[in-house]
C-alpha cells in the first residue's frame, strides 16, 4: 500500500520540522522587514529571496542532521566543540534576542487583531501570550506539531494578497533575475536586515530539537531511526533534505510576495516608511482594498502563532540542554519543570514587553544586533560538529553539504560585519 501512494502523499508525509521552522521564519518581525524593503525600495531586493535560499537550506540541513542523527539537541552537541564560556554566552544571548523578538511579534499580533475586529490591543496581547504558552504546555507534542503544520497554510495569505492587486510582473522578473546593489547607507542597511532575517540562530536550535522529538517518537514505535550502510543512510537523510528544502523555499517565497505586495502598493504611492507589520497592513487598506488588508492582517496573526512557540521553545531547548536538564515538548510539565519554566518565562516576559511603551522597532533592532553577534560563532560550532566523525560517525556531512555550510557561514559573517558597520555608522 505504501508503494501505491501518490508522489504528493509521499512528500507531505515527510513534512515536519523543516516546514515548521521555515514557517516560523516568516514571523511578524520578518514581515515588517520585508514590508519596509518593498515600501522603501520597491522591487529592488526581490533577488535576495532566491539568492540566499541554498545557503539558508544548507545551514538548516546541518542543524537538522545534527539533531536527527545524534538524538541530541544543538546545544548538547555544541558542548563537545565549543569552550563552556562561549557556549554559555551564545545561549544567553540567543535567549535574550528571542525574548525581544517575542515582544515585538506579540505587539504586532495584538495590533493586527485590533485592526480586524477593533477593541484594545493590550487585551489581545495578553490573550495571545497566554494562549501560546498554554498550547505549548498542555498540548502533547504530536498533536501540537500537527496543528502547527495546518497553521502553515496561513502563509499563503500573502501569496493571495499579491494576486489580489495589479502587479507589473515584467518589472518584478527583471529585478529578481538581475541583482542590483546601490551603495548608499539606507540600501545596505536594508539589504543586511533582509539577509539577516532569513538566517536566524533560533531557527537552528528549533529545527534540531524538533528532529530529536521526531526521532524519539520513532524509537517509541520501535522504528529503526539510524540504519547502517551508505544506501540506508541516504534513505534516512533524504526526508530531512526534502522537508528542509520545502520549508525554507516556502519561507522565502512568502517573503518574496510580501516584498512584491508592498512594493506594488505602498512604494508606488510613495509610502516609504513602515514601522511594524501591522502598520503595513493598515497602510494597505486604502491603497490595495479591504481584501489585501484582511489577508495581510490575518497572516500577521497566523505567523505569530507559529513563531512565538519557536522563539520560546528554542530558548528553552538551548538553555535546558546546556544545563543538562530534561528538555522536551513531549514530556509532561512535572517531568521537565525547568524546561517549561523557561518556555513560560520567555513568553510572559515577551508579552509584558509588548505591553510597555518600548517601541517594537527598538526591540527588533536589539534582537537583530544580538542575533548577528551570536550567529557566526554558533554556525562555526555547527560546522565543527557536523564534520566531526567522533560525534556524527557515518552521518558526518558530505563534501557538498560541508561546502555550502561553510559558504553560508561566510555569508553570515559578511552580513554581521555589514550590520555592525551600519549600526555604528548609522
Amino acid at each position: 500500500m505504501t508503494s501505491r501512494r501518490s508522489p504528493m502523499t509521499r512528500i507531505t508525509s515527510v513534512l515536519g520540522p523543516g516546514l515548521l521552522t521555515g514557517a516560523a521564519d516568516d514571523d511578524p518581525s520578518g514581515i515588517a522587514t520585508y514590508s519596509q524593503s518593498g515600501a522603501q525600495f520597491g522591487y529592488a531586493l526581490c533577488w535576495t529571496m532566491f539568492l540566499t535560499t541554498p545557503f539558508m537550506v544548507a545551514v538548516q540541513i546541518v542543524s537538522a542532521r545534527i539533531g536527527s542523527m545524534t538524538g541530541r539537541g544543538l546545544a548538547a552537541n555544541l558542548k563537545e566543540v565549543l569552550p563552556p564560556w562561549l557556549l554559555y554566552a551564545v545561549v544567553a544571548l540567543v535567549a535574550a534576542a528571542n525574548i525581544f523578538n517575542i515582544a515585538a511579534d506579540i505587539a504586532a499580533m495584538g495590533e493586527a487583531v485590533r485592526l480586524i475586529v477593533g477593541g484594545p490591543a493590550l487585551v489581545y496581547v495578553l490573550l495571545l501570550g497566554v494562549g501560546c504558552l498554554a498550547a505549548q504546555i498542555f498540548i502533547p507534542y504530536r498533536p501540537y506539531a500537527q496543528c502547527m503544520k495546518v497553521l502553515t497554510l496561513v502563509l499563503f495569505a500573502y501569496v493571495a494578497a499579491a494576486f489580489s492587486i495589479h502587479i507589473r510582473w515584467g518589472e518584478i522578473l527583471a529585478s529578481t533575475l538581475i541583482p542590483r546593489v546601490t551603495w548608499d547607507h539606507d540600501f545596505i542597511l536594508m539589504l543586511v536586515a533582509v539577509l539577516g532575517t532569513t538566517i536566524s540562530p533560533y531557527l537552528f536550535f528549533w529545527q534540531a530539537s524538533l528532529e530529536v522529538e521526531e526521532r524519539r517518537i520513532k524509537e517509541r514505535k520501535k522504528e529503526a531511526p539510524l540504519p547502517s550502510g551508505a544506501q540506508s543512510v541516504g534513505a534516512r537523510f533524504q526526508p530531512i533534505v526534502i522537508d528542509t528544502w520545502i520549508g525554507m523555499a516556502l519561507s522565502n517565497i512568502v517573503g518574496f510576495f510580501i516584498i512584491v505586495t508592498t512594493a506594488a502598493t505602498l512604494h508606488a504611492h510613495h509610502v516609504s516608511n513602515i514601522g511594524t507589520a501591522a502598520e503595513a497592513a493598515e497602510a494597505l487598506r486604502p491603497l490595495a482594498g479591504p481584501l489585501a488588508f484582511f489577508l495581510f492582517s490575518l497572516g500577521i496573526v497566523g505567523t505569530g502563532l507559529l513563531a512565538i512557540p519557536a522563539l520560546a521553545g528554542a530558548a528553552a531547548y538551548a538553555i535546558g540542554e546546556t544545563l543538562g536538564w530534561k528538555s522536551s515538548l513531549g514530556l509532561r510539565l512535572g517531568r521537565a519543570r525547568g524546561f517549561y519554566l523557561i518556555v513560560g518565562g520567555a513568553t510572559l516576559i515577551g508579552s509584558l514587553g509588548a505591553m510597555t511603551a518600548v517601541n517594537p522597532i527598538t526591540m527588533l533592532v536589539w534582537s537583530a544586533v544580538v542575533n548577528g553577534v551570536v550567529a557566526v560563532p554558533l554556525m562555526v560550532g555547527m560546522m565543527m560538529t557536523i564534520t566531526n566523525r567522533a560525534i556524527m560517525g557515518q552521518f558526518a556531512a558530505s563534501r557538498v553539504l560541508t561546502t555550502f555550510g561553510w559558504l553560508a557561514t561566510l555569508l553570515m559573517g559578511l552580513v554581521v560585519a555589514a550590520l555592525l558597520l551600519t549600526t555604528v555608522t548609522g
